[in-house]
């Protein structure tokens, strides 16, 4: 369950919209801590915290940081507004854990987005990117971006990896380059919340104006190495989602040539799982021309049973090496850079392309 430490601040590093990261001095000895500024307060140096260790001892990748659960000694005051109205929302989130957050919803009645949002029941169209890895985000928004640089991209974060879109980096790397993030089920910590997917592609639509929408979860993800036993086979379930409200599905594959792991190479078989098992409405499954004989191979023969519920669609590459490499934020999938698994970040941006052409 939870590993408990206490501590005191030593430095108070870098900081990112929503998050700041600290160097800790505990009994064991110094540690890297994160703290969520509007849940726990602002830590400062002296400040004695109390941190969750469990990833940072199991040597979790993404999620590898203590986390600050309280600033005991100097607990951040109450929300100016009203606690025992509903006037500033009452979406809560990360329900009945121990730092459950009460939000404006955007579709709630206290919402200055309600009349909107009563009245919305279609996305019009709007093509929709789904992708089973936050690390996809950056390349599909340099896809659609390559051809059409005008285009109102919306983000649409769900909650199968981390719950705060504070955590997220590319997030506040990306601020100036996106409509706007609506976090949804769990999540939080968005420019909207929503309860669903469904209301927050709907938000994303009428409230922040978007013409093309991404899905997929936050950074980290949770996956057992079996065929359901991972997080982003949920994207199958944003498809459905996207059929029900009138829009157009767009799969980003999830395609490699360098995961060292058998089940990832070609295409991973979580993305086939998602969109042969668990989309039950038909989307447009994007293949980048370009990629290496052996992969393309491999990419072929994983796609050919999808075929019957899915369009495949073959998009060119041209250009889009460069729009990745000016990519605003630093590109990464599972500590793998844009040249350790061109073919991954190739996926996404021709994913990213195709829904631009998609566009009036």
């Amino acid at each position: 369950m939870v590993r408990w430490r206490s501590g005191t601040v030593l430095t108070v590093r870098r900081s990112w919209r929503g998050a700041v990261e600290l160097d800790v001095d505990t009994t064991g000895g110094p540690l890297r801590a994160l703290a969520y500024p509007h849940l726990v307060g602002t830590p400062e140096p002296g400040d004695r915290v109390l941190l969750n260790v469990g990833a940072l001892v199991m040597g979790l990748g993404t999620g590898g940081y203590a986390l600050v659960v309280a600033l005991p000694d100097r607990l951040p005051a109450d929300p100016s507004a009203d606690g025992g109205t509903r006037d500033s929302g009452h979406l809560v989130k990360a329900r009945y854990t121990p730092l459950q957050a009460i939000l404006l919803g955007v579709d709630e009645e206290a919402s200055p987005h309600r009349s909107v949002m009563e009245s919305a029941e279609s996305l019009d169209g709007m093509p929709v990117v789904t992708a089973d890895l936050h690390s996809a985000l950056p390349a599909i928004l340099a896809g659609i971006h390559a051809d059409r640089p005008e285009a109102s991209v919306a983000y649409v974060m769900t909650d199968g990896g981390a719950l705060p879109a504070w955590f997220s980096r590319t997030l506040d790397g990306l601020r100036d380059h996106l409509a706007g993030t609506v976090t949804t089920g769990q999540a939080f910590g968005g420019d909207l919340e929503a309860s669903t997917v469904h209301t927050g592609l709907l938000a994303a639509r009428h409230v922040l104006g978007a013409d093309i929408t991404i899905v997929a979860q936050g950074p980290g993800n949770l996956g057992t190495g079996t065929t359901w036993g991972f997080s982003g086979v949920a994207l199958g379930e944003a498809i459905n989602a996207i059929a029900v409200l009138g829009g157009r599905a767009v799969g980003s594959l999830r395609i490699s040539d360098a995961d060292g792991r058998e089940r990832h190479r070609g295409v991973s078989h979580h993305s086939v799982t998602a969109y042969g098992k668990v989309a039950l409405a038909s989307a447009d499954l994007v293949v980048p021309d370009g990629l290496e004989l052996r992969l393309a191979a491999e990419v072929d023969a994983a796609l050919a049973p999808l075929s019957e519920r899915h369009r495949l669609v073959r998009v060119r590459v041209d250009g889009l090496d460069r729009a990745l490499r000016e990519c605003p934020v630093p590109l990464s999938t599972m500590g793998r850079k844009l040249d350790q698994d061109h073919g991954y970040f190739l996926a996404a941006a021709a994913a990213g392309r195709h829904a631009a052409s998609l566009l009036p």
